[in-house]
């Protein structure tokens, strides 16, 4: 497996990563997660915008500009030959003393690694998650950070109860997000989406969904998965129908006509 570090490309096998490193003791830094399609990088300018908000909220360095590290990705795609797949860039502060304050002449570990995936399209069970929420008033929930434990104690429980993925609701109740994913609902004829605000992340797709397919940020209960005509979750590497709740079925508990459009989309 060929790995892109700190500037080269290399051998998995090959790759170090400083035991000190923040990403590593802190969870200090970020991740791009991006869908390859055709031998390139979908969306790039807009998960580069995402990744750079990101790192301007928790004074990151960033020594690669979007040129350069587009031109990384490309050549990890061509190294590793994968055509349709996921790219998933990870940006750690790198090595420090220890203690939480970040050091003022920090070097960040910069690491991009390629695999094959296929696009998912799969119905979804889901349960609401009862052993954490989302909080919608800390900026990290718009942030893809290294930490990700919510959404892993999310998704534990979902599986212990028998589900494919986990509903997060924010301190208020009101639903977020999934473990990985946006939550969409169509309801009388509106596609409906929880807001920034609420705690949902600023998913690439999300944004595309909004813009182009007129769907709207409005906040949202566990009662309208109830009403629901439909729901799906979307993110980087798919589109998929949430056909049950808790063990109830969301709308006729099958994929419908809104998934079915969006999917016609080939640019989303």
């Amino acid at each position: 497996m060929t790995i892109w570090l700190n500037g080269r490309l290399m051998p998995a096998a090959e790759a170090r990563i400083d035991p000190a490193d923040r990403g590593f003791t802190l969870g200090d830094g970020l991740f791009e997660t991006i869908r390859i399609k055709d031998g390139v990088p979908r969306h790039l300018p807009l998960h580069l915008d995402r990744l750079g908000a990101g790192v301007g909220l928790l004074r990151l360095p960033l020594p690669y500009g979007a040129a350069e590290l587009a031109a990384a990705m490309a050549a990890l795609v061509e190294a590793t030959g994968i055509a349709d797949g996921v790219l998933r860039l990870t940006l750690s502060r790198g090595t420090g003393a220890r203690g939480v304050l970040p050091p003022a002449d920090a070097e960040p570990t910069l690491l991009m690694t390629a695999a094959p995936v296929a696009h998912m399209t799969t119905p979804v069970t889901a349960v609401i998650a009862r052993c954490t929420r989302r909080n919608e008033h800390s900026p990290l929930s718009r942030l893809k950070s290294l930490n990700y434990l919510d959404s892993i104690l999310a998704r534990q429980e979902a599986a212990e109860r028998g589900a494919d993925e986990a509903l997060l609701l924010n301190a208020a109740g009101r639903l977020a997000e999934s473990s990985v994913a946006t939550l969409f609902l169509s309801i009388g004829g509106r596609l409906l989406t929880p807001p920034l605000a609420d705690g949902a992340l600023p998913g690439i797709r999300r944004a595309l969904v909004l813009e182009r397919h007129g769907a709207e940020e409005a906040p949202l209960g566990p009662d309208d998965l109830v009403r629901a005509d439909e729901v799906l979750l979307t993110n980087s590497l798919g589109l998929r129908p949430l056909v049950t709740v808790d063990g109830r079925p969301v709308g006729a508990g099958a994929a419908g006509p809104v998934l079915a459009r969006l999917l016609a989309d080939a640019d989303l």
